[in-house]
């Protein structure tokens, strides 16, 4: 059974919640910012996201596209997670950060994520192995809005302890805790788009969040010849 304490105000709270929230206190700030960010709506703006209020954890932190169901890639993200994994992230699926047997589960969460929507936090664990350390940490995932209303993007933040050692680093699914945003079915308001600013210390540093991002679909695309032409020679 899990043992529990009052925080004072008449609730009870899951011993092993609380030390874990303690224990990777930047997860906290980055949920803290997205909250001030919903202001009481029901959920804040993809462009609203600004990196002066992330700056303690840009390395980090990551934007998440909606793709399909259950499926998830990353659009930006921190160098941190290009280091975990020896490559640049962006436009790779979320579920290539994790062991095969955990992506079920993974993709269950991310199902809460986006269609209830819920605030997912994910405790993680990185076997051992050669040149590379046990390691375990945990993730946040935020739901965001564009504007019309469509939740289909999410910030998130990834905090670990121990040596990430010799990449790619894969984690497998220790324990899930999910929070449901209630009446989040609404538009958000009408508030003004905030200009875009530039993200220092993000992997696309000259990029500003409010701005296009990665599109690795387009980038495979084969360019489109130039119609034939007829020159004609001189006499």
């Amino acid at each position: 059974m899990e043992q529990g304490f009052d925080d004072g105000a008449g609730e009870v709270v899951n011993l092993s919640t609380f030390r874990s929230n303690m224990r990777f206190p930047i997860i906290n700030e980055v949920e803290a910012y997205w909250e001030g960010l919903r202001d009481g709506r029901p959920l804040p703006r993809r462009s609203e996201l600004d990196p002066r209020g992330l700056e303690r954890a840009l390395d980090r932190v990551f934007v998440l596209e909606r793709v399909a169901q259950g499926v998830v890639r990353f659009r930006l993200a921190g160098q941190f997670l290009h280091g975990l994994m020896g490559m640049d992230v962006r436009g790779i699926p979320l579920s290539a950060m994790f062991v095969a047997d955990a992506r079920d589960a993974l993709s269950h969460r991310i199902f809460e994520l986006f269609d209830g929507p819920h605030v997912v936090r994910l405790t993680l664990i990185a076997a051992p192995g050669l040149a590379r350390p046990g390691m375990d940490g945990e993730m946040v995932l935020l739901p965001l809005c564009d504007e019309d209303g469509s939740v289909n993007r999410a910030l998130g933040c990834l905090a670990t302890e121990g040596t990430a050692g010799r990449a790619p680093r894969r984690f497998r699914l220790a324990s899930a805790r999910t929070r449901a945003l209630n009446g989040v079915a609404g538009r958000p308001d009408d508030r003004p788009s905030p200009a875009p600013v530039f993200a220092p210390g993000l992997a696309e540093a000259a990029t500003p969040f409010g701005m296009a991002e990665r599109d690795p679909e387009k980038e495979t695309r084969p360019r489109r010849r130039p119609a034939l032409r007829l020159v004609k020679s001189g006499e």
